[in-house]
C-alpha cells in the first residue's frame, strides 16, 4: 500500500514537469488550424458523415498527441546539448534537472501509445498516417538516427511529421481518399518548410555549437534564408491554386479574410515558440495562426450545426 502511495505521489509530482516536457504552447497553434483544415476540405468535396463531431474531435486529439510525442522526444534526445545553451536550458525540463529522464521517457512512451490508439477507431489508412507521423517523430530526434542531423532529409521529415501527414489524417478521417488533396498538402509542406528554415535560422549559431549538420549548416545563412521566403511563397501560391481549382470552399476564404486583421493586431515581438522574432513574419506568427483557427473553427461549426 505504501509503495502504491509512493507511486501515486511520484507521478502526480511528475505531471507539471511532463505537461511542460510536450511543449504543448508552440504547437497547438499550427496542429489544431492544419487538422481542420484537413476536416474542411474533406467536408466540403465530400458528404458529411453521421459522426462527423466525434471523427473531428478524434483526430485533433490524436494529431495533438503525436505532435507532442515528437516534441518530447526532442526535449529528451536534445537535452546534453540544451543544458549548455542558458536560454534552452531554462526551456527544456529535462536539461535543467527539473524532471529526470527516466520518468521522462515513460511519460513520452505512454504519450505514444495514446496518440496510437486515438488513431485506431479511424480506420486503417487513418492509423497508418498516425504511425508514419508517430515514426517519424522519434527518428526525428532519436541520436540513434536524428533525422534532423540530416541536411535536406530534415526539411522532409518536418513537413511531413508537422504538416502534410496532420493534413492529410484530418482528410482521410472525414472521408477524403489519401492523395486526392495533393495541392493542399504541398502547399502545408511548403509554409512549414518556411516555419523549419526560420527556426534553423534563430538556432543557426547555437546548433553549429552543438555540431548539428542540418540543411541551414549546408546552405548558409543567405540560402536558408533564401529557401525561407521561397517556401512562404510558394505555400501561398499552392492555396491560391487550391482555391481557383476549387478544392477550397470559397465561404472558408471568406473567413479568413474576416479574420485576418487578428494576425496584424496581435502581432508581438515574439514567435510562436516564444522567443524574440527574427522578422515581421515571425512577428506575426501567433496571430496568423489564431485568425486562420477561428475561420476554421466557424466554417466548421456552420457546417456540423448550422445547416
Amino acid at each position: 500500500m505504501q509503495t502504491q502511495l509512493r507511486k501515486h505521489h511520484a507521478l502526480v509530482a511528475h505531471l507539471p514537469h511532463l505537461v511542460r516536457l510536450t511543449r504543448w504552447e508552440e504547437h497547438v497553434l499550427f496542429t489544431v488550424p492544419v487538422t481542420l483544415l484537413g476536416a474542411v476540405v474533406a467536408i466540403y468535396r465530400h458528404a458529411l458523415p453521421a459522426d462527423a463531431p466525434r471523427l473531428v474531435a478524434l483526430v485533433l486529439a490524436a494529431n495533438l498527441c503525436a505532435v507532442a510525442f515528437a516534441f518530447m522526444v526532442n526535449d529528451l534526445e536534445d537535452a546534453p546539448d540544451d543544458a549548455r545553451e542558458p536560454s534552452r536550458r531554462v526551456r527544456n525540463v529535462v536539461a535543467c534537472g527539473a524532471l529526470a529522464r527516466r520518468p521522462a521517457w515513460h511519460g513520452t512512451t505512454a504519450m505514444g501509445i495514446l496518440a496510437l490508439g486515438l488513431y485506431l477507431p479511424l480506420g486503417v489508412t487513418v492509423s497508418a498516417v498516425g504511425a508514419f507521423i508517430l515514426a517519424l517523430g522519434f527518428l526525428y530526434s532519436w541520436r540513434g538516427v536524428r533525422l534532423k542531423a540530416w541536411p535536406l532529409v530534415d526539411v522532409l521529415a518536418h513537413v511531413l511529421m508537422l504538416s502534410a501527414l496532420l493534413f492529410l489524417a484530418g482528410y482521410v478521417a472525414l472521408g477524403g481518399a489519401l492523395g486526392e488533396a495533393w495541392l493542399l498538402a504541398l502547399g502545408l509542406a511548403l509554409f512549414s518548410a518556411y516555419g523549419q528554415f526560420y527556426n534553423q535560422l534563430r538556432d543557426y549559431h547555437a546548433d553549429r555549437l552543438a555540431g548539428l549538420r542540418n540543411t541551414a549548416s549546408l546552405v548558409g545563412r543567405d540560402g536558408a534564408r533564401w529557401a525561407m521566403w521561397s517556401s512562404l511563397a510558394g505555400g501561398g501560391v499552392c492555396m491560391g491554386a487550391a482555391l481557383l481549382s476549387g478544392w477550397l470552399p470559397p465561404s472558408l476564404a471568406a473567413a479568413v479574410a474576416l479574420t485576418a486583421p487578428l494576425a496584424w493586431l496581435l502581432r508581438s515581438h515574439a514567435d510562436m515558440r516564444g522567443t524574440p522574432a527574427l522578422d515581421a513574419t515571425g512577428r506575426l506568427q501567433n496571430g496568423a495562426m489564431i485568425a486562420v483557427t477561428l475561420a476554421l473553427v466557424g466554417w466548421l461549426a456552420w457546417a456540423l450545426w448550422g445547416r
